[in-house]
C-alpha cells in the first residue's frame, strides 16, 4: 500500500469519525466554534460535521480523490478558528487539557500537508 493510500485512509476515517460525532455528541463542538461566528453555534456544529462526512466520503472514491484532498485542505484550514477558541479558552485549564488545545494547533498543519499530499498524488 502507498504512503497516499494510507493516508487517504487515515484522513477519511478522522474525518469519518468526527463528522459522525458532531451528531452523536455536538455539545464539544458547540464549545469551541468562535464566538464572534454569526448565528447559533449549533448550526455551525452540524454544517462542519456534514462537511466532514462529505470530505471523508470524496476522499474513499478513488474518481473523486484528489478533489476530496483539496477539500480536506480548504477544511481543515476552515475548522482553525474553533482550534484557536479552544487554545484560548482552556489556558487555564489543568495542564493536560491545555496540552491538547495547544497541541492540536500545530497538528492542524501536518493535516493540511496530508491533504495536499493526497490531493497531489490521488
Amino acid at each position: 500500500m502507498t504512503h497516499a493510500r494510507k493516508t487517504t485512509g487515515f484522513l477519511a476515517a478522522l474525518l469519518g469519525g468526527a463528522g459522525t460525532m458532531h451528531f452523536v455528541r455536538p455539545e464539544p463542538f458547540d464549545t469551541i466554534v468562535p464566538r464572534a461566528l454569526p448565528g447559533r453555534a449549533r448550526n455551525f456544529t452540524y454544517a462542519s460535521g456534514v462537511a466532514e462526512l462529505g470530505v471523508a466520503g470524496l476522499l474513499a472514491v478513488p474518481r473523486t480523490r484528489r478533489l476530496g484532498g483539496i477539500a480536506a485542505a480548504v477544511l481543515f484550514v476552515a475548522v482553525f478558528p474553533a482550534n484557536v477558541q479552544m487554545a484560548i479558552d482552556w489556558r487555564r485549564a489543568r495542564p493536560g487539557k491545555r496540552a491538547i488545545a495547544v497541541g492540536r494547533l500545530p497538528l492542524q498543519g501536518l493535516l493540511i500537508a496530508q491533504a495536499v499530499h493526497v490531493a497531489r498524488r490521488g
